[in-house]
């Protein structure tokens, strides 16, 4: 299993939140594996890529 490093990120109360709900969902044991399982889809499906990052999306301020 490959090392991991720790990384500090910014994120919204509704973020956080919605990782919570994610984690309580699935039974997740904490943020990390919740942001790292996003990571890796958007990794494993490369076909995807435009549609999660092409397009700037705000849910909090609306663009």
């Amino acid at each position: 299993m490959p090392q991991k490093q720790s990384s500090e990120l910014e994120m919204t109360a509704d973020q956080i939140a919605f990782l919570e709900e994610v984690i309580s969902k699935y039974g997740l044991p904490d943020q990390g594996k919740a942001i790292r399982c996003l990571i890796n889809f958007a990794r494993d499906r490369t076909d995807l890529a435009d549609a999660i990052f092409a397009e700037m999306r705000c849910l909090d301020c609306g663009s």
